[in-house]
């Protein structure tokens, strides 16, 4: 797959082709990129359930077409009940499970914010019934699992199948679904058609809201009515980069939006554009690890930092922290957070608007807990937290946690405006300072650039090692010179979602959308 998608109307880059489509029908019904996003939001919702849904987080990066970017950050925070005393005799919070399930679910938010957003700028809306509507019929009258849900529910099968609401929606005959199987949400279909005729905000203050806490209360989730009801998606100032191509632009904490932005602040200040591929690679590895590092001793609930993460993204910063980069030799390394998955989508319509946006369960299906009668599956973010009273993360109710979301946009100095992320937990930065280095910085089609083999240190989706891990396309030169520069080096298959979905989309000077898609997902990039 070595060529992208153009088009002069509207472009839609997502993991699974439906949403691509549900957002392509509402961009050709007259509505914006944020109309649309919210559909696709909607859409992916209910055909990617392992990787995103109502009862998750989602953060927003919205590049007008004159103006500043701005985000919504919709990460909800833990529970008032989420009390380090509902954990005694446990060392972790545990990953699967109600005790698991202790965070508001802010995705739902995020989506009225935007809408509120599109309107202050002058936008129309659309109907939430049309905006809903793809993903209330897939959800009622069913949908094709699709290959990565059928792996994710075969190989997260034991941990999954004790959770009885779930195993009764998504382990039908109490097994994983084959691929291609049709799956049936009828719960699911009534809340997002309930939302249709209450408002988006009776998800947080109104009669759904009641109803899912009382079920949430019967499961022995640590967040109440009043959690909910106190929840609101926030807009905030993006994090800003001064790169030799042009602005770079991603999300504040307690996103990891600093790291994305700090990998490619310190691998501009190297002199690598004419190295070989393992050299290439080298330098964004060393970069990672500094960043990584600086991340892990920074960055949390924004309410509990000390330090101003833009302050961080500081010439004179990077400029000393580059200076650790050895060009002959990996840097010590250990472990990292713990994996997770989600969704990147991506869309600038006819009037140069973008919108970058991501949205997430945390591991695959969440804590694995279905609200039975809303068909809502909850998230695990607040498995992040630390027990330890004294960590940097440690829980406390109404605390937020620490996000690896983080979607990217770039204003370049050639005047085009590129939106692009990936999914994968720690991976996403990876990915990203991949994509960006091999077409911003090296000229390669974007495509191609997103197709091309790609690496991964550490953990992130369905890993639990902390190497440095290339998919089998790579040379074998490439591979023995990364390891002869130290790397400890794991060798993953050809296409490996452990990489994560990537995706863009560029504005051209001369107006017209170029989209391309992760061939290791289920995407498409959709124009016209």
């Amino acid at each position: 797959m070595n060529h992208s998608n153009i088009a002069p109307m509207g472009m839609a880059v997502t993991p699974h082709h439906l949403a691509s489509e549900s957002a392509l029908s509402i961009l050709r019904a007259g509505g914006n990129a944020i109309d649309a996003m919210v559909a696709a939001a909607a859409t992916i919702s209910v055909v990617y359930p392992h990787m995103t849904g109502l009862g998750g987080d989602g953060f927003w990066l919205i590049v007008p077409p004159q103006g500043d970017p701005v985000a919504i950050d919709a990460g909800g925070p833990a529970g008032s009940l989420a009390a380090m005393s509902l954990y005694d005799g446990l060392e972790a919070i545990p990953h699967r499970g109600p005790k698991s399930a202790l965070t508001v679910a802010g995705t739902v938010a995020g989506w009225a914010e935007a809408l509120t957003l599109s309107r202050e700028m002058g936008n129309p809306s659309l109907p939430l019934s049309q905006l809903l509507g793809d993903a209330i019929r897939y959800a009622a009258d069913g949908m094709p699992v699709s290959l990565s849900q059928a792996r994710a529910s075969a190989e997260k099968f034991d941990e999954l199948a004790k959770q009885a609401s779930f195993a009764r929606q998504f382990l039908p005959q109490g097994k994983p679904p084959d691929a291609g199987s049709r799956l049936i949400q009828p719960q699911l279909a009534d809340t997002l058609t309930r939302l249709t005729v209450e408002g988006l905000n009776s998800f947080y203050r109104g009669p759904l809201a009641a109803d899912m806490a009382q079920e949430m209360a019967l499961l022995g989730m640590p967040v109440t009515a009043d959690d909910l009801a106190a929840f609101h998606a926030r807009l905030s100032i993006p994090l800003r980069l001064s790169h030799s191509m042009g602005e770079l632009f991603n999300l504040a904490p307690p996103t990891q939006g600093l790291v994305s932005l700090m990998i490619l602040g310190l691998t501009d200040r190297l002199p690598w554009a004419n190295e070989s591929e393992s050299h290439c690679i080298h330098a964004i590895v060393e970069a990672t690890k500094l960043a990584f590092a600086t991340r892990d001793n920074c960055i949390t609930d924004p309410g509990h930092m000390t330090l101003d993460a833009q302050s961080l993204l500081a010439a004179p910063v990077l400029d000393r922290l580059s200076e650790r980069i050895n060009s002959g030799q990996a840097a010590p390394w250990g472990s990292v957070l713990s994996p997770g998955d989600t969704v990147w989508m991506g869309i600038i319509d006819s009037s140069g608007l973008a919108v970058s946006f991501i949205q997430s369960l945390y591991h695959e299906f969440g804590s694995g807990v279905l609200l039975p009668k809303s068909g809502v599956l909850w998230q695990n973010r607040g498995a992040s937290f630390s027990l330890d009273p004294a960590h940097l993360r440690a829980l406390a109710p109404g605390k937020y946690p620490f996000h690896t979301l983080n979607p990217a946009a770039a204003k370049l100095h050639d005047g085009r405006t590129m939106i692009y992320g990936s999914m994968g937990g720690d991976g996403q930065p990876q990915t990203q300072a991949a994509l960006f280095t091999r077409h911003v910085m090296q000229g390669m089609p974007l495509q191609r650039a997103i197709s091309a083999p790609r690496w991964l240190l550490g953990r992130t989706w369905g890993q639990a090692t902390d190497t440095l891990k290339l998919e089998g396309r790579f040379s074998a030169a490439t591979v023995a010179s990364l390891r002869a520069l130290g790397h400890q080096v794991e060798m993953l298959p050809e296409f490996s979602e452990a990489v994560g979905h990537a995706g863009a989309v560029i504005r051209h000077n001369n107006g017209m959308l170029e989209g391309a898609f992760d061939p290791r997902s289920n995407g498409s990039a959709a124009g016209f």
